[in-house]
């Protein structure tokens, strides 16, 4: 048997880059909450005691940006002074100016916000049609977090890693070959304690039995033999650094563009989820087994300038009849992707940790709501066009 080895990385909450993110996406549902069609460009920089937010924001709402960076912080776990940034008594700098006038000539008018490209994917390794080593991988840092918060291992920060090596044969997932795990620490706790009760709590309740041998896998807990040192504390953090932890753990292509702390007239944000949603019904209709969509906006443009749909030889319907079929059945002009899966909505803060893919899709009121209606998170996960692909393709 010929098998290959393909890895993918994960990061928990607590990590910098993913705090910038959930501070960005915060600081865009505070404002959509308030004005829906708010236009929000925020990047945000994290460093030992310090959050910096900077961007370009057109809104009719009003956000005080040090209760939301305070708020995040303390949601996260960042509440004491010796992880390096305290909710309570961190600096919290601002600079926001106005978007640029001349882009919204092109939005208002239903335009894509910038040109480029977006790519989604989705395949059947896994019930939630994505990548098994990203999927594997965020589950450990979610359980890592899990533990954390429960006071089940008390000795974890928040700052922590994961990274899991898969063998595959052919695509087929055979074995979890090699596990990964980091986590920041308080200083008065062995790397033995560390080593099994990350072995114990964290990795093997996460993982299946049917892929993880504990006597077959390689496992490497905090590798460097100390991590106490962690956070915005060890390395700065911004907004945006994670973009393959954000999507497919390097299994699909990335065209380039960050999400987090973009409303949805940015199609880097609202074309990366219509494109995850079209290939996840593709490979749920039974169209194919793995399938990979690109799509291209020039600015200003509704209509993408290209829609493309490669299967990897997984389907057994030539390409050009899938292409139509999806152009057919999704439309993918940004105001149209905007409408259909509410994009308006104050629903992106839980989309900056643990992945923007892959999620259960959810109806309830949102965290930063000041009208208290629900609405649906994750609706780019919602399988509702397979029957409508099927009868395009002629399936």
């Amino acid at each position: 048997m010929s098998t290959t080895l393909f890895t993918s990385e994960s990061v928990t909450e607590g990590h910098p880059d993913k705090i910038a993110d959930q501070i960005s996406d915060s600081v865009l549902d505070h404002m959509l909450a308030q004005d829906p069609k708010s236009r929000v460009a925020c990047e945000t920089l994290v460093t030992t005691g310090l959050a910096l937010i900077a961007g370009e924001v057109t809104t009719s709402g009003y956000v005080h940006l040090p209760d939301v960076v305070r708020g995040t912080l303390q949601r996260i776990g960042y509440t004491n002074s010796a992880y390096g940034i305290d909710s309570a008594t961190c600096s919290v700098l601002t600079s926001l100016d106005r978007q640029s006038l001349h882009i919204a000539m092109g939005v208002d008018t239903g335009g894509a916000g910038d040109q480029g490209m977006m790519f989604g994917y989705a395949s059947d390794e896994t019930p939630e049609f994505m990548p098994a080593t990203i999927h594997y991988a965020h589950a450990l840092t979610r359980q890592l977090a899990k533990v954390r918060r429960s006071g089940e291992l008390p000795w974890v920060r928040p700052d922590g890693k994961s990274q899991v090596t898969i063998e595959f044969d052919g695509d087929t997932p055979v074995r979890i070959h090699t596990v990964v795990v980091s986590t920041q620490h308080d200083e008065d706790v062995s790397q033995d304690d560390i080593v099994s009760g990350i072995a114990e709590k964290v990795v093997k309740p996460v993982l299946p039995s049917n892929l993880y041998d504990p006597d077959d896998c390689i496992l490497h807990v905090n590798p460097t033999g100390r991590f106490v040192i962690g956070g915005p504390h060890g390395d700065a953090g911004l907004t945006g650094r994670k973009i393959i932890v954000d999507t497919y753990g390097g299994v699909g292509r990335h065209g380039g563009g960050a999400f987090s702390g973009k409303d949805a007239t940015k199609v880097d944000r609202s074309a990366a989820y219509a494109s995850r949603w079209a290939a996840k019904n593709v490979v749920a209709a039974g169209l194919a087994r793995r399938c990979e969509i690109q799509l291209a906006y020039a600015i200003g443009v509704a209509e993408p300038v290209s829609v493309h749909v490669t299967t990897f030889g997984t389907s057994e319907l030539p390409e050009d009849v899938l292409s139509e079929a999806v152009s057919e059945v999704f439309d993918f002009r940004p105001a149209t992707i905007i409408e259909t899966l509410g994009l308006r909505n104050p629903i992106f803060t839980p989309t900056a940790a643990y992945g923007h893919f892959g999620r259960t899709p959810e109806t309830r009121v949102p965290d930063s709501s000041e009208s208290g209606e629900e609405v649906r998170f994750f609706s780019w996960e919602d399988t509702n066009r397979v029957d409508d692909l099927k009868t395009a393709a002629g399936a």
